[in-house]
Parts: structure tokens; C-alpha cells; sequence
């Protein structure tokens, strides 16, 4: 039986991994919708900036006020392709822990898989064992009615 308090300890150990791995998931998924979030709101942002440029520029514009616009709209663009950065290093930490969720319920249901077969084979010797003993039951009975028939005859 301690074998089975060995592999019981090694499922709980997997069941704690299993639910770290889960939580860093559900960590790496925020990280990642406010990755997105934050992609968002610097497009939004860029498309209203550029839309309310448009309509100004239209009623007047200075070459002084072009150039400023055009250094503002490169840095919002540089801000953009940093946060495209960001948003493809948390989908990738979230890859990575969906794999490893993954690995981690792998291995917890292949010691519990490991368990039921110990446990149906320890049950499987403990009826062998009692059909074992019930028939030696029967034989010794057998026998002591043979023999009680024997001792009986003229």
C-alpha cells in the first residue's frame, strides 16, 4: 500500500503543477487582452488624430504645423510597431502556457491512468487470493465429507 501513498503524493504534486500552470495561463491571457487593449486604443487614436487632421488641413495649415504633424504622427506610428511587439511576445508567452498546461494534464492523467491499473491489478490479486482460499475451503471440505463417508461404510 504505500506504493499507492507514493503514487497518490506524485498525483498530488501534479495536480499542483497543473494548477500553476493554469494560473500562469489565466495570467498570460490578461496580459495579453491588455496587450490588445492597448494596440487598440493606439490605432483609435491614430485614426481619430489623422481624421481630425484631415479636416483641419483643410481650412488652413502652416509648413511649421505639416512638420509637427508629421513628427507627431511618426512617433505615434513608432509607438504602434513597439506595441505590435508587445502584443507578439504575450501571444507567445501565452502559447508557451497553454503548452505547458497541456503537459502538466498529460502527466496528472497519466498517473491517475497508472493508479486505476495498480488499483485493478492489487484487486484483481486479492480476488485470486480469496478464490484461491475458497477453493482450498472446498477441496478440505470435500475431502472430510469423503472421509466421513469412508468412516462410515460397514
Amino acid at each position: 500500500m504505500s506504493h499507492f501513498k507514493t503514487l497518490q503524493l506524485a498525483i498530488d504534486l501534479a495536480l499542483s503543477k497543473r494548477d500553476q500552470a493554469l494560473a500562469e495561463l489565466q495570467k498570460q491571457r490578461h496580459a495579453l487582452a491588455f496587450a490588445h487593449d492597448q494596440m487598440n486604443q493606439l490605432q483609435q487614436y491614430s485614426d481619430e488624430t489623422e481624421q481630425r487632421w484631415l479636416t483641419r488641413a483643410q481650412i488652413s495649415t502652416t509648413p511649421e504645423l505639416l512638420l509637427h504633424h508629421g513628427q507627431f504622427m511618426a512617433r505615434l506610428h513608432q509607438a504602434i510597431d513597439l506595441q505590435q511587439g508587445v502584443l507578439l511576445g504575450a501571444e507567445q508567452r501565452e502559447h508557451g502556457a497553454q503548452q505547458n498546461l497541456l503537459k502538466a494534464e498529460l502527466h496528472m492523467a497519466s498517473l491517475k491512468l497508472l493508479m486505476d491499473k495498480r488499483r485493478a491489478q492489487a484487486n484483481q490479486l486479492v480476488q485470486r487470493r480469496e478464490q484461491k482460499q475458497m477453493d482450498e475451503f472446498a477441496a478440505m471440505q470435500t475431502l472430510r465429507q469423503q472421509r466421513q463417508i469412508l468412516e462410515n461404510q460397514p
